[in-house]
């Protein structure tokens, strides 16, 4: 077991290791109920608490105001209180779900989060962000609320579908290139290996996102800006601006991953067009993508329905879009307002 430290405002630690999920109990002391919100076939024992089972829709379909307004009704007809926990089990979606119904039932109770997913492993679990989606676009409602803790057990990915792990490899991606270039080569050097749910080479990429991803959140929680200028917390959403309108002109049929790998491809060739970045860094984002089996072309939807949905991007400003680019490996920095020219000619690249 590896144990992480998030030391934000109220710090709390992310524990990466088999076997984890045993730690659970120590984290709901205190607590009588538990309010169990969690994806479909998933659930954990929770022996000696009274259990509110809130099952959700599988996916980003758990992620909707009817869904939450559900929860919210359940613990109240429940009587949940202040010094009860609620305790995530699933991926992403139910993450981000679950964080959110923790976030604003009684203004924050406590919340434990057990991601089953490497995507919630690397990405939902840790930082304290929840929310859900609108019409408008992927999670523009939300909240920050810290959990107690997290707990990675990666014996969940023993069964995790193939096509789910190949996604959450793209998170992993991005910490690499924005942070821990270690994580690049340990792909580009056996991606098999990365691949293997059994492997220490997917247990070392696992700690690295997740060290990446609690540094970031300790500097900048509340994404303000980080100390001296830098980019802060902001820099996870490198490739996201792309990524989320992926997703939404697509009813959310390409998973987070994915979407995130072919954000990336086409936010290095916007800095390479902008004179940001070199030829051969930006040509490195499809060839190690492409190496886990990540998609990095795609041309499924009309530029400006994506355009419209990036307009709305919670990094944009006014009408101003504001992209993460790299100026190297793990030197981010802040595009704004890049030309229309450079928009368009860049989502050539996925052609």
């Amino acid at each position: 077991m590896t144990t992480i430290p998030v030391a934000t405002a109220a710090p709390y630690d992310v524990e990466v290791g088999r076997g984890v999920r045993d730690r659970l109990p120590a984290l709901l002391e205190g607590a009588q109920r538990v309010a169990l919100v969690h994806a479909p076939g998933l659930t954990v024992p929770l022996d000696g608490f009274e259990v509110l089972d809130l099952e959700l829709p599988d996916g980003e379909a758990a992620k909707t105001a009817d869904v939450l307004t559900s929860c919210w009704e359940r613990l109240g007809a429940a009587g949940f209180t202040r010094s009860d926990v609620v305790v995530t089990v699933g991926g992403g979606a139910t993450t981000d779900l679950g964080g959110f119904v923790a976030a604003t039932w009684l203004r924050g109770v406590r919340v434990v989060h057990l991601p089953t997913s490497l995507l919630g492993m690397v990405d939902a679990a840790v930082g304290g962000k929840t929310g859900i989606d609108t019409g408008a676009g992927k999670n523009l409602v939300g909240a920050f609320h810290e959990p107690a803790g997290v707990l990675c057990d990666l014996g969940f990915l023993d069964t995790l579908p193939e096509a789910e792990l190949v996604s959450g490899l793209g998170e992993v991606v991005k910490c690499g290139f924005v942070a821990d270039p270690e994580i690049l080569a340990l792909v580009e050097k056996n991606p098999s290996a990365a691949l293997d749910p059994a492997s220490d080479v997917l247990a070392e990429l696992v700690e690295r996102a997740v060290r990446v991803k609690a540094e970031v959140v300790a500097g900048d929680l509340r994404e303000t800006g980080g100390a001296g200028g830098s980019v802060g917390r902001e820099v996870l959403n490198y490739g996201h601006t792309l990524a989320h309108a992926v997703e939404k002109v697509t009813g959310y049929t390409v998973r987070h991953g994915e979407a995130v790998a072919l954000g990336m491809v086409y936010v290095a060739e916007l800095a390479r067009l902008a004179g940001s970045l070199d030829d051969e860094t930006a040509a490195r984002h499809a060839a190690v993508l492409a190496s886990l089996g990540l998609p990095t072309r795609w041309h499924e939807a009309p530029f400006d329905d994506l355009l419209a949905v990036m307009r709305v991007d919670k990094k944009a400003r006014g009408s101003t879009l504001r992209f993460v680019v790299l100026e190297a490996l793990a030197e981010p920095r802040i595009l704004t307002g890049p030309s229309e020219e450079h928009l368009r000619a860049a989502y050539e690249v996925l052609a």
